[in-house]
């Protein structure tokens, strides 16, 4: 089976600064933060992928954790660009190059407190089915 990993992680960075409501909201979406990036901002977290085949045709099933963080004081920032997260991505159409009938949902998110004070912190896990190509 080949691995979703990369190809995921790229149609999922497109569709969200592709996305003009998110991108008012944040200075950015990172895989890797830069020391000067200012907040707010998402950052693509982990992939976690499991094998889910049919009987004819190769699947997987993919977990997709996004984060995001603020330094506004309460959590409504925070809460605003986690709306336009799941404008972005929830049930939307969605393109990984070498796999067909993608469908993207949101599963979970938690608020977390970061150890600064001045950081408030969105983790948001959203589940991913695509079967590969022939």
């Amino acid at each position: 089976m080949t691995a979703a990993l990369w190809p995921l992680q790229q149609a999922v960075y497109a569709k969200l600064t592709g996305h003009a409501p998110l991108t008012a909201l944040v200075s950015g979406v990172y895989d890797e933060v830069p020391e000067t990036a200012a907040h707010p901002y998402v950052t693509i977290g982990s992939i976690t992928e499991l094998v889910d085949d049919a009987h004819n045709q190769r699947g997987l099933e993919a977990d997709v954790v996004l984060h995001v963080w603020s330094t506004y004081r309460g959590w409504r920032e925070a809460s605003r660009i986690l709306s336009a997260l799941d404008d972005a991505l929830d049930r939307q159409p969605l393109t990984v190059a070498g796999f067909r009938d993608v469908s993207i949902a949101h599963q979970q998110h938690q608020q977390l407190r970061d150890p600064d004070p001045d950081i408030r912190h969105i983790n948001v896990r959203y589940r991913v089915w695509l079967t590969k190509e022939d």
